[in-house]
């Protein structure tokens, strides 16, 4: 049965569910094995869980945790495409409409894409040459 509430908890669920997937996906595990190894229960993978939980939870719930800026980190992954972002979204909007109700995960996706359209923006991948 889906979530009917967002909790601490719940999203503790959703955040590695998804990296899971992504871990294993041909087309973003390599961006995030580099960056942070191919064990999500050991090296930097366990302080980038409570980061992305600390981020989802401000983003759902509105408690206070998450300090930062979520762009600077993935401005270093490689060259990420519009494509990449629009993969990440369609494993992160399966994994939150299987864990959620309808509205829950109408909710998360919104913010997600959003989050991808800046990311998308502050890497400049849409802009057009001006030579």
């Amino acid at each position: 049965m889906p979530y009917d509430t967002v909790d601490a908890e719940n999203i503790r669920v959703m955040v590695h569910d998804f990296y899971s997937i992504i871990l294993k996906d041909d087309e973003l595990g390599p961006f995030f094995t580099r960056a942070l190894g191919d064990d999500i229960e050991n090296g930097k993978w366990p302080e980038h869980f409570q980061t992305l939980l600390d981020f989802w939870i401000l983003m759902m719930i509105g408690r206070p945790g998450y300090n930062g800026d979520p762009f600077p980190p993935h401005a270093f992954l490689g060259r990420l495409t519009r494509e990449n972002f629009e993969h990440w979204l369609v494993l992160f909007k399966e994994v939150v409409y299987r864990l959620y109700t309808q509205e829950i995960g109408d909710k998360f996706y919104k913010k997600a894409t959003i989050l991808a359209e800046q990311f998308i923006d502050n890497l400049g991948i849409d802009d057009e040459d001006d030579d």
